[in-house]
């Protein structure tokens, strides 16, 4: 019998073949690379003088992953269409389409900060239009498209429920957060006032959504006991909404003096702080519970897996959070919190790229899943009480 010749390893396959089972998931990985880059420039502190040079080349790096990322998945949209199509039918895979806007939006937001003092003011505010424009434009369409296909093509039970599922929601939150450091590159008058305002209804979009989203997961997560060990580390997603609104309402109100009237400036200031000191509670709580989770499921056994880029994005949001509300405060706890966020952040993040570092260099991540193994050829067995079978 002639037997089919296995597959070349991902690391020896044809360029195209490569790219075959290239997820939207990977966008994580720039996510999470610009996050160290960019929450190391919020920190309310001091920074060393060789730090900044530091930051700046982790903001390049993330840069270019994402050029490389948005390479390879325009191959595999080209040459592996049956596969991109498979992806946006996965209730599994579809939510991190919004992972596609959060990288642009999260490369683009650093570079008037992380990337200032390399590209200049000029060149560092084109990139950030152009990614935000993009990063938004994606966002706001998966943050729509996504729950329709959950809706209408999917079929999912309530045990299914995953916090992957806030990806999409939870872009537009990122556009708000970003938005604001654009604001006093735009004209006085309406342009300024129209994307601050813009910033603040995407802030609505995202938390409600968010809001009646996260039951369902803290429901399944309750009623159906831990996630499987690969996908623990997605509880860290639910920091994201928690973080990214917390830096939202802090940048829009620092934003708003000149733009908005005074008493809305005035109001702003006042509802960054009232809404952000107990959504960072919450976040605390939640960090809390995610990282009870992942050293139970480290003690069982759970090896390295994509999903570990799930612990570093959303913790960085967490800095910026805590950072804005240092200077909203002027509270040391907060300082305090924001530098001790920022070393997990830098932690995770050095966990999850080395073991991605890893797993290319072996092919194993590009590669395609294992088939199911074969069936045993009939035969007799023998039983313990002797009768054949």
């Amino acid at each position: 019998m002639v037997t089919a010749a296995p597959p070349l390893p991902a690391a020896r396959a044809p360029r195209a073949v490569r790219v075959r089972h290239l997820g939207p998931n990977w966008y994580a990985s720039v996510m999470g690379t610009a996050a160290v880059g960019t929450a190391g420039t919020a920190l309310p502190v001091a920074l060393p003088a060789g730090l900044r040079p530091v930051l700046a080349a982790v903001w390049a790096l993330s840069l270019l992953m994402l050029v490389a990322l948005l390479a390879a998945r325009t191959l595999h949209w080209i040459h592996h269409r049956d596969q991109a199509r498979a992806h946006l039918l996965d209730p599994a895979m579809a939510p991190f389409y919004g992972c596609l806007s959060m990288a642009m939006l999260a490369v683009g937001g650093g570079a008037p900060t992380a990337g200032r003092d390399w590209l200049g003011t000029g060149t560092a505010v084109a990139l950030d239009s152009v990614l935000y424009t993009a990063g938004t434009a994606v966002g706001l369409g998966a943050a729509v498209a996504v729950p329709y296909l959950m809706s209408v093509r999917h079929r999912i039970e309530p045990s299914q429920a995953s916090p992957v599922w806030l990806l999409p929601l939870v872009a537009p939150m990122v556009s708000a957060a970003l938005g604001p450091q654009l604001v006093p590159h735009l004209p006085p008058g309406q342009p300024r006032a129209t994307l601050l305002l813009a910033c603040l209804a995407m802030f609505g979009l995202s938390l409600f959504a968010t809001l009646v989203t996260l039951p369902l997961v803290l429901f399944r997560l309750i009623t159906a006991g831990p996630l499987p060990l690969a996908i623990t580390p997605t509880l860290f997603l639910v920091l994201g909404p928690l973080g990214q609104s917390t830096t939202a309402v802090g940048s829009i109100a620092n934003a708003a003096p000149g733009v908005v009237p005074a008493a809305y400036a005035r109001g702003l200031d006042v509802f960054s702080v009232l809404y952000g000191v107990p959504v960072t509670g919450f976040a605390l709580m939640w960090l809390a519970l995610a990282v009870a989770h992942l050293v139970r499921a480290r003690r069982q056994g759970m090896g390295f897996a994509m999903t570990w880029w799930a612990c570093t994005f959303p913790v960085g949001t967490c800095v910026t959070g805590a950072a804005a509300l240092a200077r909203h405060t002027g509270l040391t706890g907060y300082q305090a919190l924001s530098v001790a966020l920022y070393v997990l952040l830098v932690a995770a993040w050095l966990a999850a790229g080395t073991g991605t570092v890893r797993g290319l260099l072996s092919g194993e991540l590009l590669a395609g899943p294992r088939p199911a193994p074969a069936a045993p050829a009939p035969g007799t067995a023998r039983t313990t009480s002797g009768t054949a079978r």
